[in-house]
C-alpha cells in the first residue's frame, strides 16, 4: 500500500455472503439470454405444443366413421338407409375382397356383409374404439330402417364447456413437462458443460461454497420459470380459452414446487458426471418413463392396475395431477398434500445428495 492510499475495505455481513451467490445468479441470466436457442426451447417450443395439440384435438363434430358394405341384393337398400339414418357414418358398397383388404390396412373401421338369410355378419378390429363403434351404429340405423322403435325417447347434449376438452386436460400435462425438460436440462446439463469448459475448476478457488453454486444455479433457472409459465397460460386462455377454476396462488406454488423439484434432479444427475454425452444419457434415462407414463397427453389410468403405484411415485405423476386438480376441479392444497410430499421429497432429497457428492472437477 502506498503512503495516502485509502485502506482497502474489508467485507463483511450478510450482504458479503450473499454476494458471489446473486452474482453467480446474474451471470447464469446473461449466459442464457445469449443464447436464442435455449430461449426458443424455453419459450418457443411450449407454445407450439399447445398450439399443434391444441388444433389438432380442437372441439368439432365426430369424424365420419368409414363403412363398407359387401356389395349384394340389399347393399343398395341398407347404404341408403345408413346414410340417412347417421350423418357421422359412410357407407360404401364394395366388393367383398376390397372390403376385407381395406379393413385390414385401416382405410375402413366396419365391414358388414348381409347374408343370404338376411342375418348380419360385423367384420371389425375389438381393438380400435372406432370399430365397436361404428358396429353399434350401423346395427342401430339398421334396425330403425327394419322398423324397430325406441322404447324410451332420448336426445343428446355433447360437453364443450371449457374444463373438460382435450386441451385443458393437455395444458397442465405440458407445464409439468416444462419443468421437467427445464429443470433436467436447464440445469443438468448447463453444470456438465460448465465443468467441461473448466469452469467449475476456476470456482474451486473462490471462497464461494458448494450449496451456494448448486442453489444459485438452481435460483437462476427458477428465475425463468415465471414468465415462462405466465406466458404458456396466457396462450392458452387466448388461443383455447383454458381456464383456472382453482386458485392461481395454489398453482403458482405447485410450479415453484416442481421446478425447484426437477432442479435438484438435474443437480444430482451432474453431479459427477464429465462428459455431455454421460449426462444426456441419464437425463434420457430419467425423462423417458416420465414422458410416457405420468399422464401428460393421456390418462396414466390406461396402464394395468399392478402398475399405478409405480408410476404415483415418479416425480413428474403427482405434479400433473396435483396441476389438473387445481386447475380443472378447483380443489385447494389441502386436497393435494400426498401429491405434494411426493414431490418435496423428491427434490430434497436430490438436493442433499447432490450436495454431498457434488465434484468441482
Amino acid at each position: 500500500m502506498t503512503p495516502g492510499s485509502p485502506p482497502p475495505v474489508v467485507s463483511s455481513g450478510r450482504g458479503s455472503a450473499l454476494r458471489p451467490f446473486l452474482e453467480l445468479v446474474r451471470s447464469r441470466l446473461i449466459e442464457f439470454c445469449r443464447e436464442p436457442e435455449a430461449l426458443f426451447w424455453v419459450y418457443g417450443f411450449p407454445l407450439l405444443m399447445i398450439l399443434s395439440l391444441g388444433i389438432a384435438f380442437r372441439q368439432k363434430p365426430i369424424e365420419q366413421l368409414r363403412v363398407d358394405l359387401v356389395r349384394g341384393p340389399a347393399a343398395e337398400a341398407d347404404r341408403e338407409a345408413i346414410g340417412a339414418a347417421d350423418a357421422g357414418l359412410r357407407p360404401a358398397v364394395v366388393e367383398g375382397a376390397t372390403a376385407a383388404e381395406r379393413l385390414r390396412t385401416g382405410r375402413c373401421d366396419l365391414v358388414v356383409d348381409r347374408e343370404a338369410s338376411g342375418r348380419l355378419l360385423f367384420r371389425f378390429d375389438a381393438s380400435r374404439p372406432e370399430g365397436v363403434l361404428a358396429r353399434d351404429r350401423v346395427k342401430d340405423a339398421l334396425e330403425r330402417a327394419a322398423g324397430r322403435r325406441d322404447l324410451l325417447a332420448s336426445s343428446d347434449a355433447p360437453l364443450d364447456a371449457p374444463g373438460g376438452r382435450y386441451i385443458d386436460f393437455l395444458v397442465p400435462g405440458l407445464m409439468g413437462l416444462s419443468l421437467l425438460g427445464g429443470g433436467l436440462w436447464g440445469v443438468g446439463f448447463a453444470v456438465v458443460e460448465m465443468r467441461m469448459r473448466k469452469l467449475l475448476k476456476r470456482f474451486l478457488a473462490t471462497p464461494l461454497k458448494r450449496w451456494q453454486f448448486l442453489l444459485a444455479v438452481m435460483v437462476g433457472r427458477m428465475l425463468f420459470v415465471i414468465p415462462e409459465m405466465i406466458l404458456l397460460l396466457g396462450f392458452a386462455r387466448l388461443l383455447f380459452d383454458v381456464r383456472i377454476f382453482g386458485s392461481p396462488w395454489a398453482v403458482a406454488f405447485l410450479l415453484a414446487l416442481g421446478a425447484t423439484t426437477f432442479a435438484g434432479i438435474g443437480l444430482l444427475l451432474a453431479a459427477r458426471a464429465k462428459t455431455l454425452e454421460a449426462v444426456s444419457g441419464g437425463l434420457n434415462l430419467i425423462m423417458l418413463p416420465m414422458w410416457l407414463a405420468s399422464g401428460v397427453f393421456f390418462s396414466r389410468e390406461r396402464y394395468p392396475d399392478w402398475m399405478q403405484p409405480l408410476l404415483r411415485l415418479l416425480p413428474l405423476t403427482p405434479l400433473v395431477d396435483a396441476l389438473r386438480g387445481v386447475m380443472l376441479e378447483g380443489l385447494p392444497l389441502s386436497a393435494c398434500i400426498s401429491e405434494i410430499a411426493i414431490i418435496a421429497l423428491w427434490g430434497g432429497v436430490s438436493f442433499a445428495i447432490a450436495l454431498k457428492i457434488f465434484r468441482w472437477l
